[in-house]
């Protein structure tokens, strides 16, 4: 599994997901199977969902998910469609609900994802690469100073979204901005260093991949349908990475009469984990439980 993305908060997500045997769960962002892993072994069934079909194909082919699996569905699909996919895998009441919102650490270092600016690569940022979707590439292109000013300020709350908007539309008329090291460059020489360890470009690819997958919309669109999917006392665990999924998530679980949070304040990595696990530096992990039948 590891080579295909190291899990986050793994324990605190079986604890709050409160496994037990013979149960079902869905983990609607399978990834890598990490957390579908741990819970199959900790006795529940899973059905794992992603948009992303190389992460599907990676889990089907590792030896310690044998497919077909009585207790592993899994299954392609967005989960701003999770109730329509529950259904057809007759997955209803179910006793719990994972949605991990990050990047896997495949898709971040697969050089041909444009995910990352440690690598050059196409401006792409799809997850799901068989629809035909705007790319990064052609935001970067297509869209006006102050459309991509707000997207960087909104999706990215980029500090300098004025400037960087402007230094983009001046060096279009050079050429397209097509590759991640183009990119990261012009960030890096408007924004200079950061604070920190965070990288120059960190915000503005964020921005541009939220946009891409429209997952701040996917994201309103998924927890309702998950909140019904849920059984009495089913558990909802939400892992979000920055700070504007992270409101719509406390906002909403705090707006819902018939969910009990169990997390006032959102659970982060040890240092432990962090060291030997970067990427969950900027975890959160909120977790909401279910008091009444709907």
């Amino acid at each position: 599994m590891e080579q295909f993305h190291v899990p986050v908060l793994l324990k605190e997500t079986l604890e709050f997901l409160n496994v037990r045997p013979g149960e079902k769960y869905i983990d609607a962002t399978l990834g890598g199977g990490g957390h579908t892993w741990a819970i199959i072994h900790a006795g529940g069934k899973v059905l794992g969902i992603d948009q992303d079909k190389e992460a599907l194909e990676y889990v089907k082919s590792n030896p310690e998910f044998p497919v077909p699996n009585s207790r592993l569905v899994i299954t392609y699909g967005n989960f701003a469609h999770l109730k329509e996919i529950a259904a057809e895998a007759n997955f209803s009441q179910v006793a719990g609900i994972l949605l991990d919102l990050g990047l896997s650490g495949y898709q971040v270092e697969s050089a041909g994802r444009g995910f990352s600016f440690r690598q050059d690569a196409p401006l792409d940022m799809r997850m799901d690469q068989t629809v035909e979707t705007a790319t990064a590439a052609d935001l970067l292109n297509g869209l006006g100073r102050e459309e991509l000013a707000k997207l960087f300020r909104v999706y990215g709350e980029e500090p300098f979204a004025q400037a960087l908007a402007r230094a983009i539309v001046r060096q279009r008329k050079t050429g397209k901005i097509t590759t991640t090291a183009q990119l990261a460059e012009i960030v890096s020489r408007v924004v200079g260093k950061r604070q920190g360890k965070i990288h120059p470009a960190t915000l503005v690819f964020q921005a541009l991949r939220i946009a891409v997958n429209d997952e701040i919309n996917c994201l309103k669109a998924v927890l309702p349908q998950a909140q019904e999917l849920l059984k009495k006392d089913g558990r909802l665990v939400v892992i979000s990475f920055h700070s504007l999924e992270d409101r719509i998530v406390k906002d909403y679980f705090r707006g819902q009469a018939v969910l009990k949070v169990l997390t006032e304040k959102p659970l982060a990595a040890t240092p432990e984990e962090i060291r030997i696990n970067p990427r969950a530096r900027s975890a959160k992990l909120r977790a909401a439980e279910k008091t009444v039948k709907e």
